[in-house]
Formats: structure tokens, C-alpha cells, sequence
């Protein structure tokens, strides 16, 4: 039958859950029947698209990590330089100076 839009109708329900699985059923071997054809043996690899680069890189971080060993080695960095403590001494104040200070303060 076809129906308005040229469309071919069906008189069976599609409510029913076998239906459904028959369509399924029928694109999944639809599509396998369709599909490209997989491949029986593996592409050789190539050397330079994947094994080069991953070496290049491991030895760049290599020697940037013993770099960092030798830089970071204490024997390389300076001496700290001995901190003179000064003297404690005796201090002392006018008479006043408290009073003079509270004053400013509060201006």
C-alpha cells in the first residue's frame, strides 16, 4: 500500500517487541554483509612515524633529567656565607619618650 508521501505502509503493528528485533536483526547483517572487509594480517609497522619519535623523546628526557641531577648536586652550589650576630647592648630611653610617642599617636 502506499500512503500519502508515497510511502509504502504496513498493515502489521509495530508495537510488538519481535518486529522490533527482526529490524534490528536485519540492518545488523545488512551492515555486516556492507561493511569493508577487515584486514587478515596487521600493517608492518613504521619506523618513522612511531618508533623514532618515541626514542627521540625518551632520550630528550633523559638527558634533561640528568641535567637536572648534576645541577641540583650540592657540591656545585656556593658556600652559605657565615651570618655575623650582632651584639646585644644595653639600650636606654629619656624620661618621657612614651608619653610623647602616645601623643603623636593620637593626634
Amino acid at each position: 500500500m502506499s500512503g500519502k508521501d508515497g510511502l509504502e505502509t504496513s498493515t502489521r503493528s509495530w508495537t510488538r517487541p519481535d518486529a522490533y528485533i527482526g529490524a534490528l536483526a536485519r540492518k545488523r547483517t545488512f551492515r555486516k554483509s556492507q561493511g569493508e572487509k577487515r584486514r587478515t594480517q596487521p600493517e608492518s609497522p613504521r619506523i618513522l612515524l612511531s618508533t623514532l619519535p618515541f626514542l627521540a623523546l625518551l632520550g630528550l628526557l633523559g638527558i634533561l633529567a640528568v641535567a637536572m641531577m648534576v645541577i641540583a648536586f650540592p657540591g656545585n652550589q656556593p658556600q652559605p656565607k657565615p651570618h655575623e650576630l650582632a651584639a646585644k647592648e644595653q639600650g636606654k630611653a629619656e624620661r618621657g619618650w612614651f608619653q610623647e610617642a602616645q601623643k603623636q599617636f593620637h593626634k
